[in-house]
């Protein structure tokens, strides 16, 4: 059944809580601008055949956001709501209060939000915090961040991953964030009201990965596949997941390698969602490259897993969306260079999630510090070639007193929706 705002609402009044007139401050932010095409600018050395399909991207010149905190990557669950992560900043809710969450400093205050997004339109939601979790990142690690959240069925679930392990200064001193382990899922089955903590800490994640000793873990940061409203485009009934990470027989290691927003590889690893199976590893399938037929390999042995993509030192942040009305899949990376320096991101398309993956556009400084980007399939014009990406960008503006200006206009920090199109080839 397809709950509109008014009756969410609704709803929100019968248990307590307040109505529509006291959401007038949740509505966003919109800026519009002369639509252009963004220049493609992909480096010499990219591995990606070009696009047949698509030959780039259209900003339509429209704007939308909230000034919220970060890491937003909305999950569309079958009451037709997004429901998201959220951390770093302040987010508000509809009590009128403003919850505010971090997730790098002293152990005892780190937090992650959960929020909730509603609207069929980026230009009239409503977004705003259903609360926060106390997730202590622990000893040696200094930062716990959301990252894969899945709604299915009418349960959540929601990961964690560590960063900056003991010896590794923080932003403040220009130096990048290490990645640390994915530890694993906490779950709730009331839309993030009441939850399940997570069986795994940062001693005993998921994986058995640490980041520590200069050892770069695979599955850094990972992100749910979007396949639609209650992962109905599934092509398996099974949820997979995209992370990126390297590999300690890389001989030409950047500057940090291996970041919340910087990698050379991206893995892919799959499973039957269910909150017996989440935490298990032993429900895990793993990428293994593929057959001599070209067919993919999935084992169970995490030590088998092989790399879906790799471009060394220049991969990174990676959300993989299923485009319904083109039947395709549309993946973003960003490659954040050091953490604080201008970022690039660049969009692929394939048939499969095992591939071939082409390249679509290469928008070299998007942003110019765009990170997260993702795009929502609930927002997927019915043709498919219209939609919106959504990231956060521009936290560090000025490092080394060099001033960086928003491109495209109206990218900030928090919430930022971008209205794009496809561009044909054939056209």
């Amino acid at each position: 059944m397809r709950t509109t705002l008014a009756l969410t609402l609704s709803l929100m009044v019968l248990a307590g809580t307040p109505a529509r007139s006291q959401t007038a401050d949740l509505r966003p932010e919109i800026l519009k601008f002369e639509p252009f095409v963004w220049p493609s600018e992909v480096p010499e050395d990219c591995p990606f055949e070009s696009s047949e399909s698509f030959s780039g991207i259209k900003f339509m010149g429209i704007k939308s956001g909230f000034h919220y905190g970060d890491t937003w990557y909305p999950t569309w669950a079958e009451n037709d709501t997004l429901y998201s992560p959220w951390t770093d900043g302040k987010t508000k809710r509809l009590d009128g209060y403003t919850d505010w969450s971090q997730s790098w400093v002293d152990p005892v205050h780190i937090t992650t939000g959960q929020g909730v997004i509603i609207g069929d339109d980026p230009l009239s939601l409503t977004a705003y915090s259903i609360g926060l979790d106390k997730s202590s990142p622990a000893a040696p690690y200094h930062g716990r961040y959301p990252c894969g959240s899945l709604i299915y069925n009418g349960v959540w679930y929601y990961g964690t991953y560590c960063l900056n392990p003991t010896g590794t200064p923080g932003i403040g001193s220009g130096t990048p964030w290490l990645l640390g382990p994915f530890v694993g899922f906490r779950t709730s089955k009331d839309y993030g009201h009441l939850w399940e903590a997570c069986p795994h800490d940062p001693d005993s994640p998921i994986f058995g990965e640490s980041g520590l000793n200069g050892y770069p873990v695979k599955i850094g940061a990972p992100h749910f596949v979007d396949f639609g409203k209650n992962m109905e485009y599934s092509p398996d009934g099974k949820a997979y997941l995209v992370a990126h990470g390297a590999d300690i027989s890389d001989s030409n290691w950047r500057f940090g390698n291996t970041t919340w927003v910087s990698g050379d590889q991206v893995y892919l690893l799959r499973l039957i969602p269910s909150p017996e199976n989440i935490n298990d590893p032993s429900k895990y399938e793993f990428y293994g490259g593929k057959d001599r037929e070209g067919n993919p390999v999935w084992t169970k042995n995490f030590e088998e897993i092989k790399p879906l993509l790799e471009w060394n030192n220049n991969m990174g942040c990676v959300t993989i969306t299923y485009n319904a009305p083109l039947k395709k899949y549309l993946m973003c990376v960003t490659d954040g260079g050091n953490t604080v320096s201008k970022m690039n991101t660049y969009i692929l398309e394939s048939d499969r999630l095992d591939g071939d993956w082409k390249i679509i556009t290469y928008m070299k400084d998007f942003g110019v510090q765009a990170y997260f980007v993702n795009i929502p399939s609930k927002f997927i014009s019915k043709d498919g070639n219209q939609m919106w990406l959504l990231y956060s960008g521009n936290y560090s503006l000025d490092p080394n007193g060099e001033r960086y200006l928003q491109n495209p206009p109206g990218g900030h920090y928090g919430i930022t929706f971008q209205k794009i199109r496809l561009i044909d080839s054939a056209k």
